[in-house]
């Protein structure tokens, strides 16, 4: 189970974090990852950590303002979000995926683990 925390109503150019605990299993060879789903729109990979090597992927879009980052200790994923946008705005979704590369890139119905989703609104 992923719950997530975080998120709310922001000015633009304003900081969020996002929180993403998981229960049940611990995320030492998971994947993980955020997403999000904008008015209107698909949902989107935004920024995803491999399980192997650690290594991240960004969307274009939140490259630069975006940081995710997953702390074994608290079993917990962040999503640091700078330099917000009105753009920006969308439900999150934490998910994650065993032994996963590319969660950002996967199939998102293959994806077996979703949080519940929080809302983010940039907006003056």
């Amino acid at each position: 189970q992923l719950v997530q925390s975080g998120g709310g109503l922001v000015q633009p150019g304003g900081s969020l974090r996002l929180s993403c605990v998981a229960s049940g299993f611990t995320l030492d060879y998971y994947a993980v990852g955020w997403f999000r789903q904008a008015p209107g729109k698909g949902r989107e990979g935004v920024a995803c950590i491999s399980s192997s090597d650690g290594r991240t992927y960004y969307a274009e879009s939140v490259k630069g303002r975006f940081t995710i980052s997953k702390d074994m200790a608290k079993n917990t994923v962040y999503l640091q979000m700078n330099s917000l946008k009105p753009e920006d705005t969308a439900v999150y979704y934490c998910a994650v995926g065993l032994g996963v590369q590319a969660l950002c890139a996967m199939p998102q119905h293959l994806i077996p683990t979703w949080g519940q989703g929080t809302q983010v609104t940039v907006s003056s």
